[in-house]
């Protein structure tokens, strides 16, 4: 997976055909889409390189409001690991130098069907990294997306996740 969706409850259906048809537009024709076991969660392993197809997704969603029903948020991920606080410490060191020196951070985690301890992944994952931290308005996101015993990673900007909502609230303001 590189992509984590949420829809509402009971519409994954709908949600899994949305946005077949929309990776398909953009050019991925054969992305694995996966209905999760967790209500209004699914996963999506595309072609296209995941902060780039939020960003697009994004473009259309500005153009063409109406085409996204849906999908509420779009999260990029880059590395999948199973949900273990080593191997994610040591997927989240290995992926460090994507916050470059001068850049704030701060550690979002998202857990699902798991009770893995937030504060101990926040703790251990932090210790390893020397940047400034800004939880209000930091550089990148050290994004740990928690979906049962498999754990998705990213390092994004704010502005790489998608959320539908929010964007069309800004369209009206």
């Amino acid at each position: 997976m590189n992509l984590i969706i949420t829809c509402a409850r009971h519409l994954e259906q709908e949600t899994e055909q949305e946005l077949r048809k929309t990776l398909d537009e953009m050019g991925d024709s054969e992305p694995e889409i996966t209905i999760t076991r967790m209500s209004g969660i699914l996963t999506a392993k595309t072609s296209l390189e995941p902060t780039e197809a939020t960003r697009k997704i994004k473009e259309r969603l500005l153009d063409e409001p109406w085409s996204i029903r849906y999908c509420l948020r779009i999260i990029p991920v880059q590395r999948v690991t199973e949900t273990d606080i080593n191997e994610i410490e040591k997927e989240v060191l290995d992926m460090k130098n994507l916050i470059l020196e001068e850049e704030s951070y701060r550690i979002s985690v998202e857990k699902r069907n798991s009770d893995i301890s937030g504060q101990e992944i926040i703790s251990r994952v932090a210790k390893n990294i020397k940047n400034k931290v800004s939880l209000d308005f930091p550089d990148k996101i050290i994004l740990i997306e928690i979906l049962g015993n498999k754990t998705g990673i990213g390092i994004v900007k704010k502005t790489d996740i998608l959320s539908v909502e929010k964007t069309k609230r800004s369209m009206s303001e």
